[in-house]
């Protein structure tokens, strides 16, 4: 049994460690009891492994692991084991310190960005948690697995999203233009769909997100909006209507700011195949909560997704329903 359970803003991932080293790192769960249904079982023994009174009301997935894969005695090697795992929520500082760990089995617990789990966890457990977190984002319900692997992988499954680093920007966010002191080195948009989801580019190598944009060139002639459009025609064969300012990060360590604009866009087509840096990209549509969970920004991903949705009602479309990402024609050649 397994338990997804989401550091507040960043997504990380809750692990234990064990007390004995025959008792490898897990996320919260355990086994089921006779009579007892996988639900039940979830929230008694997160109560029991952390003292917190929980709900298991949203499953993320439901894994078929082979004998082989548990190590079963040949006399059960029959048909296998079934895990299910559930969403545990998002818990913010309040619940994480209310988490009492018991006198025995559990010695601490740990908030691990998921590119890690594969380093803290069994193999199948971090095969089946890094499935589970891409369900999650995806939003289409509960998926069914085989060893951890999805029998239907998306396209964040077919990337291996989540697997490699997301990129730590743990930068203060700021309403409007950059001060005229500061040096403007990116600048990227949060380009929406009629249907007020957002385009998103993934590396095709590593499964790393990005949102469309780029760093300003001579050309634009210090016009940001037009490094934005150019940026976005040459990666993601996106045309944009009148880019409107949200705000910018600004990079504590040194003088530089990165800004971030809202624009309607137009999609014109498969891009070319890795213009500049002969990397290629999926680009995918995403609301933009799911959007967000690609990245690691830390406190101020909340502050800028309220900024995104203001200059979405700016621009005078819906909020978009949650929905599985979809995935954009690629590139050509």
């Amino acid at each position: 049994m397994l338990i997804a359970v989401g550091e507040p803003l960043t997504r990380r991932f809750l692990r234990l460690t064990g007390q004995k080293s025959t008792n490898p790192p897990a996320s919260p769960g355990g086994c089921v009891d006779k009579g007892e249904s996988p639900a039940h079982a979830a929230a008694r023994e997160v109560m029991e492994e952390l003292g917190i009174v929980t709900v298991a009301d949203r499953g993320l997935a439901v894994d078929w692991v082979s004998a082989e894969g548990f190590g079963a005695r040949p006399s059960v090697r029959f048909p296998g084991e079934i895990v299910h795992v559930f969403d545990g929520g998002t818990w913010d500082e309040t619940r994480i310190a209310k988490v009492r760990l018991p006198d025995h089995e559990i010695t601490g617990i740990e908030f691990v960005e998921p590119s890690r789990l594969p380093d803290k966890l069994s193999p199948s457990d971090a095969r089946r948690a890094l499935s589970a977190l891409r369900a999650r984002i995806n939003a289409a319900g509960a998926v069914l697995l085989e060893n951890g692997l999805p029998i239907a992988p998306t396209v964040l499954d077919r990337l291996a999203v989540l697997h490699t680093a997301r990129a730590e920007l743990h930068y203060p966010w700021h309403e409007g233009p950059s001060p005229h002191e500061r040096t403007v080195t990116k600048v990227h948009g949060w380009l929406f769909a009629p249907d007020g989801r957002v385009l998103v580019l993934l590396e095709r190598e590593t499964g790393t997100a990005r949102l469309p944009g780029g760093v300003p060139g001579p050309q634009d002639q210090g016009d940001r909006a037009s490094t934005l459009c150019r940026e976005a025609a040459k990666h993601a064969a996106a045309l944009l209507r009148t880019p409107l300012l949200l705000g910018h990060l600004t990079d504590p360590r040194t003088r530089h700011t990165h800004l971030r604009y809202a624009a309607r866009f137009t999609d014109t087509g498969a891009p070319p195949a890795g213009p500049d840096t002969g990397r290629s990209h999926t680009r995918i549509l995403a609301t933009p909560e799911q959007a967000s969970q690609l990245f690691d920004w830390g406190e101020q991903t909340t502050t800028q997704l309220a900024a995104v949705h203001r200059g979405r009602r700016r621009l005078g479309l819906p909020r978009a329903a949650p929905q599985p990402v979809t995935e954009l024609p690629g590139p050509t050649s």
